[in-house]
Protein backbone atom coordinates (compact mmCIF):
# COMPACT_ATOMS: atom_id res chain seq x y z
CA UNK A 1 0.00 0.00 0.00
CA UNK A 2 1.63 3.36 -1.04
CA UNK A 3 0.68 6.22 0.85
CA UNK A 4 1.29 10.24 0.26
CA UNK A 5 1.37 12.87 2.16
CA UNK A 6 1.18 16.98 0.48
CA UNK A 7 2.55 20.22 2.61
CA UNK A 8 3.73 23.44 2.11
CA UNK A 9 0.84 25.32 0.74
CA UNK A 10 -0.46 28.51 1.72
CA UNK A 11 -1.29 31.65 0.74
CA UNK A 12 1.21 33.97 -1.06
CA UNK A 13 1.01 37.48 -3.25
CA UNK A 14 1.51 37.47 -6.74
CA UNK A 15 5.12 37.18 -7.79
CA UNK A 16 5.80 34.98 -4.76
CA UNK A 17 6.96 31.39 -4.39
CA UNK A 18 5.64 28.57 -2.56
CA UNK A 19 7.76 25.17 -2.18
CA UNK A 20 5.52 21.78 -2.17
CA UNK A 21 6.49 18.67 -0.53
CA UNK A 22 5.29 14.83 -1.28
CA UNK A 23 6.39 11.86 0.75
CA UNK A 24 6.06 8.63 -0.31
CA UNK A 25 5.82 5.91 1.62
CA UNK A 26 5.32 2.55 0.02
CA UNK A 27 6.55 1.27 -3.11
CA UNK A 28 8.21 3.55 -5.52
CA UNK A 29 10.49 1.83 -7.89
CA UNK A 30 10.20 2.51 -11.23
CA UNK A 31 7.52 4.62 -10.99
CA UNK A 32 6.38 8.32 -11.71
CA UNK A 33 5.28 11.22 -9.43
CA UNK A 34 3.17 13.95 -10.73
CA UNK A 35 1.63 17.13 -9.67
CA UNK A 36 -1.80 18.42 -10.75
CA UNK A 37 -4.17 20.92 -9.76
CA UNK A 38 -7.46 21.57 -9.18
CA UNK A 39 -9.11 25.02 -9.29
CA UNK A 40 -12.67 25.30 -8.22
CA UNK A 41 -15.27 24.59 -11.04
CA UNK A 42 -12.28 23.20 -13.24
CA UNK A 43 -11.20 19.08 -13.69
CA UNK A 44 -7.82 18.61 -12.41
CA UNK A 45 -4.50 19.28 -14.84
CA UNK A 46 -1.22 17.90 -15.28
CA UNK A 47 1.56 20.37 -13.85
CA UNK A 48 4.52 18.60 -13.69
CA UNK A 49 5.74 14.87 -13.48
CA UNK A 50 9.58 13.27 -12.38
CA UNK A 51 10.88 9.69 -12.77
CA UNK A 52 11.90 8.17 -9.03
CA UNK A 53 14.68 5.80 -11.23
CA UNK A 54 15.88 8.58 -13.61
CA UNK A 55 16.16 12.31 -13.59
CA UNK A 56 13.28 13.17 -16.45
CA UNK A 57 11.28 15.68 -15.16
CA UNK A 58 8.27 17.22 -17.33
CA UNK A 59 6.20 20.34 -17.03
CA UNK A 60 3.28 21.57 -18.54
CA UNK A 61 3.83 25.06 -20.69
CA UNK A 62 1.48 26.92 -18.15
CA UNK A 63 4.23 26.62 -15.45
CA UNK A 64 7.41 26.04 -17.65
CA UNK A 65 10.30 28.28 -16.52
CA UNK A 66 8.23 29.03 -13.24
CA UNK A 67 8.37 25.36 -11.65
CA UNK A 68 10.50 23.06 -10.94
CA UNK A 69 10.19 19.20 -9.59
CA UNK A 70 12.72 18.13 -7.86
CA UNK A 71 13.36 14.47 -5.42
CA UNK A 72 15.19 13.27 -2.94
CA UNK A 73 15.41 9.12 -2.90
CA UNK A 74 16.75 8.82 0.49
CA UNK A 75 13.40 10.99 2.28
CA UNK A 76 11.38 9.06 -0.85
CA UNK A 77 10.07 12.70 -1.23
CA UNK A 78 8.84 14.99 -4.33
CA UNK A 79 9.30 18.68 -4.26
CA UNK A 80 7.17 21.47 -6.72
CA UNK A 81 9.32 24.86 -6.21
CA UNK A 82 6.85 27.07 -7.58
CA UNK A 83 8.62 30.72 -8.09
CA UNK A 84 6.58 33.87 -9.96
CA UNK A 85 3.02 32.52 -8.80
CA UNK A 86 0.37 34.43 -10.84
CA UNK A 87 -3.25 34.56 -9.00
CA UNK A 88 -4.27 31.69 -11.93
CA UNK A 89 -1.84 29.14 -9.99
CA UNK A 90 -4.48 29.08 -7.42
CA UNK A 91 -5.90 25.49 -6.76
CA UNK A 92 -5.80 22.85 -4.34
CA UNK A 93 -2.15 21.43 -5.66
CA UNK A 94 -2.27 16.77 -5.53
CA UNK A 95 0.75 14.65 -6.14
CA UNK A 96 -0.48 11.54 -7.49
CA UNK A 97 1.68 8.05 -8.49
CA UNK A 98 1.80 5.95 -11.30
CA UNK A 99 3.37 2.68 -10.92
CA UNK A 100 3.20 1.95 -14.07
CA UNK A 101 6.82 1.19 -15.80
CA UNK A 102 6.75 3.76 -19.18
CA UNK A 103 9.95 3.82 -21.16
CA UNK A 104 8.85 6.49 -23.86
CA UNK A 105 6.17 8.65 -22.55
CA UNK A 106 5.03 10.27 -19.42
CA UNK A 107 1.25 9.83 -17.77
CA UNK A 108 -0.39 13.01 -17.85
CA UNK A 109 -3.59 12.47 -17.14
CA UNK A 110 -5.78 11.45 -13.84
CA UNK A 111 -6.82 8.06 -14.77
CA UNK A 112 -3.19 6.88 -15.60
CA UNK A 113 -2.04 7.59 -11.62
CA UNK A 114 -2.64 4.78 -8.77
CA UNK A 115 -2.34 6.71 -6.21
CA UNK A 116 -3.26 10.02 -4.88
CA UNK A 117 -2.42 12.69 -1.98
CA UNK A 118 -4.56 14.67 0.25
CA UNK A 119 -4.01 18.11 -1.71
CA UNK A 120 -2.86 20.77 -0.53
CA UNK A 121 -4.39 24.42 -1.11
CA UNK A 122 -2.00 27.04 -2.78
CA UNK A 123 -3.85 30.33 -3.03
CA UNK A 124 -2.24 33.53 -4.86
CA UNK A 125 -3.25 37.02 -4.17
CA UNK A 126 -3.07 39.95 -6.73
Amino acid sequence: QVQLVESGGGLVQAGGSLRLSCAASGRTFNSCMGWFRQAPGKEREFVAAIRWSADSTYYADSVKGRFTISKDSAKNTVYLQMNNLKPEDTAVYYCGLDLTFRLHNIAVTTDEYDYWGQGTQVTVSS
